[in-house]
């Protein structure tokens, strides 16, 4: 039975990061995206302000000496170049914040069906080293921390454009927790790693083509696992417009793929938690328009009246 309206985890610190001028990273859209959801009407008594994760969590899935060097600032320029961030004690307790989100997302998905985070997707982050934009790896660490309070079996859905090359690195010893990685093949990362189930498609790929990956991977990997939790990595960045992508998705076959997912697990009964993952557009209104989407299919199948309010 799904609640009235999914979870949803949010803090203000997610666009509270200063970064050079013409920086890559559309750092302002989650608190866009909070904002537009309270513009259409969804209370601010919705939302749940997710907390920190301790460094003694973080250190259970990623190397002291790393997470030590990004908490003083000792880590060197070069590793940072290849994060994609400068450095700062905000960037540390923001990534902190987040990856709390999405465990506490992948909990409140257990008791109400579906949960959303407003953040998350940080999958490129490996044991000892960050890349593209990520320090550490949310999915990852939520998917342990959940086998560890009694989960059997978790099934990670990544649609991003970009392969999750590091979760399936994280991952490639523990059988519990199946990566799924659908991406643009010829995009980054260039090294690819090896998920337990990997699709790269062609940068001409159609939306009905695309569609069709998607359902067929879910209705293998649901129906062969049988997982007690998917956590979703939504990333919009498949879309047409994104300046990162190079896929040319539009923006119906993103909704339908983001309820597609979300109705796969449904209708199984399979509790879902979904993090919006990447999006590089420097129009960030247009952006947030792209992430709403996932809202609009959470709020469909709830459901509720908001959906209405969301264009497609």
């Amino acid at each position: 039975m799904l609640s009235a309206l999914p979870a949803m985890l949010y803090h203000p610190c997610y666009s509270e990061l200063p970064l050079p001028p013409l920086h890559r990273y559309p750092i302002t859209k989650y608190r866009e995206l909070h904002q537009q959801l309270l513009n259409i009407g969804v209370p601010a008594s919705a939302f749940t302000q997710s907390e920190p994760v301790s460094t003694t969590l973080l250190a259970q899935v990623h190397c002291p000496q790393y997470i030590q060097s990004l908490a003083d600032g000792s880590i060197d320029a070069k590793a940072m170049r290849r994060i994609g961030f400068p450095w700062s004690e905000q960037l540390f307790q923001r990534s902190l914040h987040s990856l709390g989100g999405t465990l506490q997302t992948a909990q409140a998905a257990l008791t109400s069906g579906i949960a959303l985070h407003l953040s998350g997707g940080y999958h490129h982050a490996f044991y000892a080293e960050g890349s593209g934009f990520c320090l550490f790896n949310d999915l990852v660490l939520a998917a342990k921390n959940l086998l560890n309070q009694g989960l059997d079996k978790i099934l990670i859905i990544d649609l991003d454009v970009h392969q999750g090359d590091g979760s399936a690195a994280m991952l490639s010893d523990e059988a519990r927790i199946v990566s799924c990685s659908i991406h643009c093949e010829k995009n980054f990362p260039y090294r690819k790693q090896r998920s337990d189930w990997d699709i790269g498609v062609a940068k001409d790929c159609s939306d009905s083509d695309y569609l069709q990956a998607v359902q067929q991977s879910l209705h293998s990997l649901l129906s062969w696992h049988q997982p007690d939790l998917v956590l979703y990595d939504a990333g919009v960045d498949i879309h047409q417009l994104d300046e990162l992508g190079l896929l040319g998705i539009s923006t119906q076959a993103l909704y339908q793929r983001d309820l597609l997912v979300l109705q796969s697990c449904v209708d199984r009964s399979v509790p879902v938690a979904a993090v919006i993952g990447g999006g590089y557009q420097r129009n960030v209104a247009a952006l947030v328009q792209l992430h709403l989407q996932l809202f609009k299919a959470a709020f469909t199948l709830c459901g509720s009246d908001f959906a209405g309010k969301i264009e497609t």
